[in-house]
């Protein structure tokens, strides 16, 4: 158990304890983390960042009357998203998933539901944040697979998913697992025709998709200029390249927006009313999207865009020159999957391998018929490296091969599907894992690949259920230094 000191620590102490928990920690710049963090490979943009981050730290965004300069500043930032993405109004928010359940909020209390708790229809791509906001906001979500070889949602299924009690349908641009836009313009008038808002989740593809038409690439149409979308999300902290905390939600009629804020007066204290989830919440994030978004500029945008796309093309022709991997589906950002026609070859070995040669390939388990991949999402500093990462790639690859397939002790899939993991404190269940090599909070970084056969082998439900356990464990942990190792799948696009 952690105790404070009875006396504070000096400043440099305090810094250089935080120096030594990170150095467990997988690096935020240089493109080798293919997921999780965005680079441009300008430091003097992140360093600009990083200083009015600080300035406005202690500013508070929960009452804009006293604080203007969040009003000032979200203006600027929520206009420059919609001038880019068709317009309307919006919020900035803490992050992909906030602006997705902003959305579904909107949507709720927008068009309350015919006989029933309300619905929203999602392609089986769809980012997990739509089901985290219909679980908090007790909203059905109805899942609707997507097409087998391009992974894209499918239009006429997505209308057959509809119901009196549907209140939303949701669109990809582009899904996170292989970077493939939907066909919103369809989608959206699939809902239009049913009389349904629809929401294009661009939060991956918001701030990269319109930069590369800007250079000339094609790229179908999926903001608010399209008929029938009604609101969208988009993260400033990907393809934006802001420090963690920033996204934007706009609304096509701001009516929409009003619904999606929050009021309370049923108190005696101060009258509560929040455009966002949180209520109390630092201005530091939104001074910081603000400088990187002036300190990059359009021509940056442009260029980081570019850059992005020709690296994940060149990690494309990569993977075609390796034998037994493949590309899913054809991006159309710089976020490319790679799964394995090998078995031979599996893709969780792959990855750590990689990982032991500094590389961070995330995995993405298997789901509806979509096969386990590797997921690597390109960055503006990607370019620099372009040809390590396929070579990278390729000799994690050749080396898995030798390897061979992970290890999974016999029935432990078949064991965990009995198990009742009630049964199990944190302790227990730790142990459980000790048993296949992996130690919650252990030093070092262990191979996942066991961990992720497993967990592909279980039906979503399960996969829920153990990965909930491993984070409990996971935090139950002395309090020392701790290092959670990513490579279990996990995280995503939205947050």
């Amino acid at each position: 158990m952690a105790e404070l000191p009875e006396t504070g620590l000096p400043p440099g102490e305090l810094l250089a304890e935080i120096d030594r928990l990170k150095r467990g920690d997988l690096p935020v710049r240089g493109g080798q983390v293919t997921a999780y963090v965005y680079d441009t490979g300008r430091a003097a943009v992140h360093e600009v960042a990083a200083r009015a981050y600080l300035e406005m730290l202690e500013v508070n965004g929960l009452d804009p009357t006293a604080f203007p300069s969040v009003v000032a500043l979200e203006r600027q930032v929520v206009g420059a998203v919609a001038g880019r993405l068709g317009g309307g109004s919006g919020i900035f928010t803490a992050g992909g998933t906030e602006s997705i359940m902003l959305a579904v909020k909107a949507a709720r209390d927008a068009r309350p539901a015919e006989g029933g708790r309300p619905q929203i229809a999602v392609p089986a791509t769809a980012h997990p944040a739509f089901h985290k906001a219909g679980h908090y906001l007790g909203v059905d979500v109805v899942t609707v697979p997507v097409d087998p070889v391009t992974f894209r949602a499918d239009p006429e299924a997505m209308a057959a998913a509809l119901t009196p009690r549907t209140v939303m349908v949701v669109a990809s641009a582009p899904s996170y697992p292989h970077g493939v836009v939907d066909p919103v313009a369809r989608i959206a008038a699939v809902a239009a025709e049913a009389g349904v808002l629809c929401h294009v989740d661009a939060c991956v593809g918001g701030w990269v998709l319109p930069w590369l038409r800007d250079g000339g690439r094609e790229v179908p149409p999926f903001d608010l200029s399209v008929p029938g979308v009604t609101s969208l999300s988009c993260d400033l902290h990907k393809y934006g390249y802001a420090p963690k905390g920033a996204s934007v939600v706009l609304f096509g009629d701001e009516s929409l927006r009003r619904h999606a804020y929050f009021a309370s007066a049923e108190w005696p204290g101060y009258t509560v009313i929040n455009a966002t989830v949180q209520s109390s919440k630092s201005a530091g994030p939104l001074g910081a999207a603000w400088a990187t978004m002036m300190a990059i500029g359009a021509r940056g945008y442009r260029e980081l865009a570019a850059n992005a796309m020709e690296a994940a093309e060149r990690l494309i022709a990569g993977v075609a020159a390796i034998p037994g991997l493949r590309v899913l589906g054809t991006p159309d950002a710089p976020l490319v999957a790679v799964a394995s026609e090998d078995p031979e070859l599996d893709v969780f070995v792959l990855a750590d391998q990689a990982r032991s040669r500094g590389w961070f390939f995330q995995p993405q388990l298997s789901y509806q018929g979509i096969p386990a991949n590797l997921h690597f999402t390109l960055t503006g500093v990607s370019l620099a490296g372009a040809d390590a990462l396929p070579a990278a790639l390729a000799e994690a690859a050749e080396a898995a091969r030798r390897a061979g397939p992970p290890p999974v002790p016999d029935g432990l899939a078949a064991a965990l599907l009995t198990l009742d993991l009630d049964d199990l404190d944190d302790a227990g269940f730790a142990g459980l894992l000790g048993s296949v090599g992996v130690e919650p909070g252990g030093a070092g970084q262990p191979g996942m690949a066991v961990v992720n056969a497993v967990l592909d082998a279980l039906p979503p439900n399960v996969r829920e259920a153990l990965l909930v356990r491993f984070l409990s464990a996971l935090y139950a942990g002395p309090a020392g230094p701790a290092t959670a190792d990513p490579g279990v799948s996990g995280g995503g696009s939205a947050g």
